[in-house]
């Protein structure tokens, strides 16, 4: 079940007042059924992996608080094991098999949000295994943080730590989450609706056609892109974090304004928050972190980046952009070793780290978008051809280029409501109001045309 669909505005109202009109007791068997059922509506068969996965990982966690030497190790491998098996035979399979030079003619179905479930349970088990937190002995809540709908299919990747307790806590209904949880839906759905979908169509007339697209034509595309990819994802959290919030659950922010970012580093800070952190945590602090100097530390970070790159997807190009991101981060600790000097801090020396960090990701966007490692090199390639013919380009183009113009105003004007004030003046009740029409009119228009695009994160 997605967001965007009829299925979901019919599904979610009910869960809310069905919600709030049980007693406290109730509501963890309401959630757990509902989120079963909201992920079970896509493909019962990927409904029952996700359960087996939950009961593998619970029982495990279980055993390796409880037991100790090789029962202990078991456990823990086990927990590991399974999730992660699951995970490499339905999004791995193929591409290990190509680096191996085998030809694999299964092709399987990605059952939708593997990935972020299974790093889920990998971080309750291993906190367990460390004894940073106690295994939770009631199956319901943890199946319930593990299956949570809002955040099932794309994150964000919640810790125990921060869910379960909210789970297990008597919740009382507040107008102030009400209206939070209302005006984060109302900007993820003008996010992914309005300016998401409405970009799709201009980035991938571009890059479906790599040999005969034009300069001017990838840079355009391919910036489009980029705020299409953020619009998507931090459109699909704000969806999430809204329904959560009406639930009275808070969920993790995931996006922090990244494109105002004036490093690499400082990026990553703010996109996709929780698989970030995730990585720090589990993977880079153990390889040793920037512990063991500075070849390690960049080793390490290499590592990560890879690592997530493979994450998104069982393809080169995937690998490749991972491995341009890490190779921003050691340019950029290397140069802090070299030139330890800054530029003076203000406005402009602001903008320009801005822009920069800006030009950078986007152009590792191109790897992220192209089909193949040689569509990207293709589009790379061209980047230089038809500049002379920019003033026509940008003629013919305009018509086409006004209306996302527009509505990225708009959201710009959008993310600095902040939601307690939203209809004490006229010009917050306008936008408010503006923001319904046009996500009304965009959902209308999809459904028009066969239906809404999927958010792009579902393929991960």
């Amino acid at each position: 079940m997605s967001f965007q669909t009829l299925e979901f505005l019919l599904f979610f109202p009910a869960v809310f007042l069905l919600h709030w009109s049980l007693p406290h007791r109730f509501r963890w068997p309401l959630l757990l059924l509902a989120s079963w059922l909201f992920y079970f509506w896509w493909a019962p068969w990927a409904g029952l992996l996700l359960v087996g996965t939950t009961l593998v990982s619970w029982l495990c966690a279980l055993g390796v608080h409880g037991q100790r030497g090789r029962v202990r190790r078991f456990c823990l491998l086990t927990a590991l094991a399974v999730p992660l098996g699951c995970l490499a035979l339905f999004k791995y399979a193929g591409f290990f098999a190509s680096i191996a030079g085998a030809q694999l003619s299964l092709r399987l179905i990605l059952p939708v949000g593997i990935s972020f479930y299974t790093f889920q349970t990998l971080s309750y088990v291993l906190d367990v295994y460390r004894g940073k937190n106690e295994p939770e002995r009631h199956f319901g809540y943890y199946a319930l943080f593990v299956s949570f709908f809002p955040q099932l299919v794309a994150g964000p990747i919640e810790r125990p730590e921060h869910l379960l307790p909210q789970l297990r806590r008597e919740r009382r209904f507040s107008v102030r989450d009400l209206s939070s949880g209302g005006w984060l839906l109302l900007t993820g759905y003008f996010k992914k609706l309005v300016v998401a979908d409405l970009l799709a169509p201009l980035v991938d007339r571009v890059y479906a056609g790599p040999g005969t697209a034009l300069g001017p034509q990838i840079a355009a595309a391919t910036v489009l892109f980029g705020i299409q990819i953020y619009c998507d994802f931090s459109g699909y959290t704000d969806i999430a974090r809204g329904a959560a919030k009406l639930l009275g659950i808070d969920l993790i922010e995931n996006f922090h304004a990244p494109y105002s970012a004036r490093t690499i580093r400082d990026f990553w800070r703010r996109w996709h928050i929780s698989l970030t952190s995730w990585f720090t945590d589990y993977v880079y602090i153990p390889l040793g972190g920037s512990r063991r100097g500075t070849a390690r530390r960049c080793l390490n970070i290499m590592a990560v980046f890879l690592l997530s790159g493979l994450w998104h997807g069982a393809d080169w190009t995937f690998v490749l952009w991972g491995g341009v991101h890490g190779l921003y981060q050691i340019g950029g600790i290397l140069y802090e070793r070299c030139c330890p000097a800054r530029l003076p801090d203000g406005r402009w020396t602001a903008a320009l780290q801005r822009l920069r960090t800006f030009a950078l990701v986007t152009f590792a966007w191109v790897f992220f978008r192209a089909e193949t490692v040689a569509d990207a090199l293709t589009l790379l390639s061209r980047l230089g051809t038809g500049w002379t013919a920019l003033p026509a380009l940008l003629g013919a183009a305009a018509p086409a280029l006004l209306p996302p113009l527009l509505m990225l105003v708009c959201l710009s004007r959008l993310d600095r409501l902040p939601p307690r004030t939203q209809g004490r003046d006229a010009a917050r009740v306008m936008t408010v109001f503006s923001c319904l029409l046009a996500i009304g009119l965009g959902w209308w228009i999809s459904l028009a045309s066969s239906g809404t695009n999927a958010f792009i994160y579902f393929q991960f």
